[in-house]
């Protein structure tokens, strides 16, 4: 499997050890840096690149899953979400590494680096890339809605309040800003 991961400064080298792990496990490991360490650099790119990755080669077909981790693992979650198609979920255990694959079918993990040890990251990382996602028919449901929702702005007959001065500010529906 095909895996796209990516960090800020506080995960450089646990990205290090990440890309010798998963390759010696068999994957081929994309790696969208940063590649040096710099106390001020800006994640956003590097995850939205990732999860641009993961996106890209899932719709060609590719078995791909994508990894991000900083700090906390919170912005980079959020940067990898902004990519349209992605379903990022925050991992800090075993039951969230699982259920994000099983019920979810998320393609990308955001991790704590600062949050967790090496060895515990790595568990969580190995036990979603091992969890197949359930098709149970409440999930596939429930994904379908929001990809429905990422594409229109709406979710048909859910309730999903669209009009001017909600809560996505009155926004145009369907935008994701060309992600």
């Amino acid at each position: 499997m095909r895996i796209h991961i990516a960090t800020d400064h506080a995960g450089l080298e646990f990205s290090r050890t990440l890309v010798d792990h998963l390759t010696n496990g068999g994957h081929e490991v994309v790696d969208h840096g940063p590649a040096e360490y710099d106390a001020l650099d800006d994640y956003p790119a590097f995850c939205i690149n990732a999860a641009l990755g993961v996106a890209r080669d899932q719709a060609a077909g590719v078995r791909a899953l994508g990894v991000v981790f900083g700090g906390s693992g919170n912005g980079e979650q959020i940067a990898a979400n902004k990519v349209r198609g992605i379903r990022a979920a925050l991992v800090w255990s075993m039951d969230t590494a699982m259920l994000a694959r099983e019920h979810n079918d998320a393609n990308v993990i955001s991790i704590g680096a600062r949050q967790h040890t090496v060895q515990e990251a790595i568990r969580y990382i190995d036990a979603f890339i091992a969890e197949p996602f359930s098709g149970d028919e409440r999930h596939v449901r429930r994904i379908a809605q929001l990809a429905e929702y990422e594409t229109t702005g709406d979710i048909a007959g859910k309730g999903v309040d669209v009009s001017p001065g909600s809560a996505d500010g009155g926004v145009s529906t369907g935008s994701t800003s060309g992600l």
